[in-house]
């Protein structure tokens, strides 16, 4: 298998029920992502999926512009990156240990 089919393969494991738009992203981004490429490519589907969640799928962003640091708005976040993850039947969870590393 090539690194695309292992990533693939490792985000439909975490995450079974990713709307498809969502998981090509999630994979196109683990792929493309300078910082994932010397990863293992189930560490990079965890990273470019709790990514993709924080970004494009809570208020992170916003709470950062409102001036919140970023282990404060990734706190605040938290539950509902988690809720994201429990709708698409992942088994994994981010925990506040992982957010403020």
């Amino acid at each position: 298998m090539n690194r695309r089919e292992v990533i693939e393969s490792a985000v439909r494991i975490l995450a079974p029920r990713i709307p498809r738009h969502e998981f090509e992203a999630v994979t196109d981004h683990a792929l493309g992502s300078r910082g994932l490429y010397g990863a293992a490519p189930e560490a990079a589907a965890w990273l470019s999926l709790t990514a993709y969640i924080r970004h494009r799928l809570t208020d992170y962003d916003s709470l950062l512009d409102d001036g919140y640091d970023q282990e404060s708005a990734r706190f605040f976040v938290l539950d509902d990156m988690n809720a994201v993850l429990e709708e698409w039947g992942s088994p994994r969870r981010v925990q506040v240990e992982d957010e403020t590393e």
